[in-house]
């Protein structure tokens, strides 16, 4: 039955990255739908994390008062259909409210399927979260590939969406049944509408903030710091990228056996080590295939990192819920400003200075690693579960 919980939350896991995957792909239909420019399209696309990071906190409240279960569920199929908002969107101008609530969705429920998975971990006795955002990944990989077909073949984005956001509702109403049904005691006092990150949850969020900044900088910029610094034509220079994203992919696949050998803090700061590592070879070097292989470490040292985060915060808080969305909102918000920052950086100093500093943030990981680690005093949990 255990087991069935858990393969039920990561097909949940991939549903919402099949989602995240099919609308990044039709990024060239939105421009010329809406004759938008790139920085046009920037700035409306700015509005999904500022979505994200305003509703998260709430979803605290919806758990408490719906249960985990159909919490997620219900979550799940808002998101399913959430690119129908920017899709049907009447022109140019609504594209803002639209990415806004379309980031709201995402946010939600993404901090509700990772609280998901904090009570599997619970229930299980043993790390299944760096799996959990593995298949995560897969189902990215997924629908981007799906998306990709589908703009080849000349299919309009709001006919793609629709079949997809039928297939997924489907498959996600199928996962939802047998997820778990955390459900508060009697007399639990509900959490605030606006949950804001606890004071204990600081440190772990520290470590979030720092490999979600690492990881986006090196996944927005790779492809452009190969072209430029290492002199990478536009194919090896999209495949810096594809390695980056490979790699991340395959170290959360096998990321738990790591953590239940050798422990969450261990493994995080073994993952600060690799990544740094990595920084060093990319900054290094001004050849493409060391600069690439470089990059693939990178992946590899920051991939496990942010699950056992969210696995962290979700065991300390006083509900999975209000610690994820403490943790989520601060790198969700390290996420935001990443990719404009490196930028911005590297338009004043050379691209090797900025990713250099890039590096000593990976390796900044090591020391609030201990956070992870168990606490001397176990919360008891304030939640009654009734596993349907």
């Amino acid at each position: 039955m255990r087991d069935r919980h858990q393969r039920a939350t990561a097909l949940v896991f991939a549903v919402h990255g099949a989602v995240a995957g099919t609308l990044a792909t039709r990024m060239p239909w939105f421009q010329d739908h809406f004759g938008l420019g790139t920085a046009a399209l920037g700035l409306v696309l700015l509005c999904t994390p500022i979505g994200s990071m305003l509703a998260m906190p709430l979803t605290a409240r919806l758990s408490h008062r719906f249960g985990a279960r159909a919490t997620t569920r219900g979550l799940l199929a808002l998101w399913c259909v959430a690119p129908a908002l920017p899709v049907l969107a009447p022109g140019p101008l609504w594209l803002v409210p639209a990415f806004l609530l379309y980031g709201a969705a995402a946010g939600m429920c993404d901090l509700a399927m990772n609280a998901q998975g904090v009570h599997v971990e619970r229930r299980l006795g043993r790390s299944v979260m760096s799996g959990l955002h593995g298949m995560w990944s897969v189902g990215n990989l997924c629908g981007a590939g799906a998306g990709a077909l589908a703009a080849q073949a000349g299919l309009d984005a709001r006919a793609h969406f629709v079949i997809v956001a039928l297939a997924l509702l489907a498959v996600g109403a199928a996962a939802s049944r047998a997820l778990l049904d955390e459900r508060p005691a009697p007399d639990e006092r509900p959490p605030r509408r606006f949950t804001l990150p606890p004071r204990s949850i600081l440190l772990i969020g520290l470590i979030g903030l720092c490999s979600t900044f690492a990881e986006r900088a090196s996944g927005q910029w790779s492809a452009i710091y190969l072209k430029e610094v290492a002199g990478a034509g536009p194919g090896l220079a999209a495949a810096g990228y594809a390695v980056f994203t490979a790699s991340m992919v395959a170290v959360r696949l096998g990321g738990d056996l790591v953590v239940r050998r050798l422990g969450p803090v261990a493994t995080v700061r073994a993952s600060a080590v690799v990544a740094v590592l990595g920084g060093v070879a990319v900054v290094a070097f001004r050849t493409p295939a060391p600069v690439i292989a470089g990059f693939a470490l990178f992946g590899a040292g920051v991939a496990v990192v942010v699950p056992l985060v969210f696995a962290a915060a979700g065991r300390i808080a006083r509900t999975p819920a209000e610690g994820v969305a403490g943790v989520a909102t601060v790198t969700w918000a390290s996420g935001l400003v990443a990719p404009p920052v490196i930028g911005w950086l590297a338009g004043v100093f050379a691209f090797p200075f900025v990713f250099a500093l890039v590096t000593c943030l990976a390796g900044a990981m090591i020391w609030p690693a201990r956070a992870l680690g168990p606490r001397p005093a176990a919360r008891v949990p304030a939640t009654a579960a009734r596993a349907e």
